[in-house]
């Protein structure tokens, strides 16, 4: 799964995909990213 890296400035894989629910009920997938070790978020279910 990818997500977007602000510190990269694009698209990064996740390492450590981690499945939460945010507080308004809906879910997301949070991880690091695989180049710089940035914590990155994406809303929605996981695929």
């Amino acid at each position: 799964m990818e997500a977007y890296c602000v510190k990269c400035k694009a698209k990064k894989e996740i390492v450590n995909p981690t499945a939460i629910t945010m507080k308004n009920g809906k879910p997301a997938t949070s991880g690091t990213c695989s180049t710089c070790g940035t914590k990155v978020f994406k809303i929605g279910a996981a695929k």
